[in-house]
């Protein structure tokens, strides 16, 4: 455990490659945990797939072509959501195996991305935030950044110390 504790540390160094391989692997940590909560995002949505589709219609109510869209835009939605899970479950996976910078940077972009769009206002009314459902966000969200950061050290590291091995002249 302190391992892992000091592999997802952004000021320890790395040293060995075990170091930069379990620092590598703390961002298929942080993509699996996205997997997870978009998991339980999907779940959320097939149990409440009723009210989803009637708050859709609702909104839609003064437009007939978009009032007959709903169902199906709901279950688009529905979809995406278990492809971006797979996915997610996907590269989570390849990260684990074969560590690389680009899932850390990728995930990393896309999380301070999504963070930023979350202060921008909206032309829609929003409803009324739960706070606990935004501190578990917002946690998530540093967990997995803080994760995802160790990933890209990591990975970084591990490319150097390969090379350096590979190109050491000892023969």
């Amino acid at each position: 455990m302190q391992n892992w504790l000091k592999a997802i540390n952004p000021t320890a160094p790395i040293t060995t490659e075990a170091e930069a391989l379990r620092a590598a692997r703390a961002s298929a940590i942080g993509v699996a945990i996205g997997a997870v909560v978009g998991a339980v995002a999907v779940v959320q949505m097939i149990v409440r797939k009723d009210e989803i589709a009637a708050a859709a219609a609702a909104a839609a109510a003064n437009d007939p072509m978009a009032a007959g869209m709903v169902g199906t835009m709901t279950q688009v939605m529905l979809y995406f959501a278990i492809g971006l899970v797979v996915i997610q479950a996907i590269l989570a996976f390849v990260q684990w195996a074969k560590p690389n910078i680009i899932i850390p940077i990728l995930f990393a972009v896309l999380i301070v991305g999504g963070l930023l769009l979350q202060l921008l206002p909206s032309p829609v009314e929003k409803p009324p935030l739960d706070v606990l459902k935004v501190v578990l966000t917002y946690g998530i969200a540093a967990i997995q950044l803080l994760l995802h950061t160790a990933g890209i050290r990591g990975a970084s590291k591990l490319d150097k110390i390969r090379f350096a091995e590979a190109n050491r002249e000892d023969y």
